[in-house]
């Protein structure tokens, strides 16, 4: 009777831990909600994330291997303006599960085609490493498909409150959009600041969308204020100028 009571004392426990760390992991990649916090080894050092990026914005781009023809064209895209993602209050931290020693071999080559004919470029952002795979687990990074545990090609935008605000997911073959990268970053401070929408295709610099209506009769409301800097489309559409 005591053996058959212990046996299912310990099948209860493994369903519980089963169950538990299904709960801890997402199945797929974090869209938002608080950023995960993270101690972490980087080519910049240890990194407390986010305690080391007080106040900051800061973007978390996720990849799949060191030496990678795709993901090497990306950082150096990014090394090239990363100092307008400084000026935009903004930190760039790169994460994969290589180690830290292929981290710092591979930053070493890509500053050196940077720096091929020109002045010298530092890759001033860290490379993080996640050999145990415990960051990527929280963010729900890792490949489902792949018989090598890498991380899937991402992108995360977090706020100064470290809340995750917007998510891009690119397949392994499609280099990622530095340009769009940015555009959306400005986007989302412009919004926050404003509090104001962009439309499709909006630029920096271009007219932004107001909330709609709730009514065709506050539509109305807004006709009657004759706003210089709104103009309407439609009635539960009106585009702003931001001055």
């Amino acid at each position: 009777m005591k053996t058959g009571y212990l046996i299912i004392s310990v099948m209860l426990l493994s369903i519980q831990a089963s169950l538990a760390q299904t709960k801890e992991l997402p199945h797929g990649p974090l869209t938002s909600g608080p950023a995960p916090a993270f101690t972490a080894v980087s080519t910049l050092g240890d990194i407390k994330f986010p305690d080391d990026y007080y106040g900051k914005w800061k973007i978390l781009f996720s990849h799949p291997a060191d030496f990678t023809p795709v993901c090497s064209s990306e950082i150096m895209a990014l090394a090239a303006i990363q100092n307008e993602f400084k000026k935009l209050n903004t930190a760039l931290i790169v994460i994969s599960t290589d180690g830290l020693n292929s981290h710092i071999e591979w930053v070493k080559s890509m500053e050196t085609v940077l720096s091929s004919g020109g002045a010298p470029v530092k890759i001033e952002f860290p490379l993080v490493t996640d050999a145990s795979h415990k960051i990527s687990k929280q963010y729900g990074l890792l490949l489902n498909d792949s018989s090598a545990t890498k991380d899937i090609r991402g992108v995360y935008f977090i706020d100064p409150d470290n809340k995750i605000r917007a998510f891009f997911h690119y397949p392994m073959n499609v280099g990622r959009n530095i340009d769009e990268i940015k555009r959306t970053l400005i986007a989302l401070q412009t919004d926050d600041k404003s509090n104001v929408l962009t439309p499709a295709n909006w630029q920096p610099g271009q007219e932004v969308l107001i909330k709609s209506p709730a009514t065709m009769k506050d539509a109305e409301k807004l006709k009657e204020k004759k706003d210089p800097d709104l103009r309407e489309v439609t009635w539960y559409m009106w585009y702003k100028k931001l001055n």
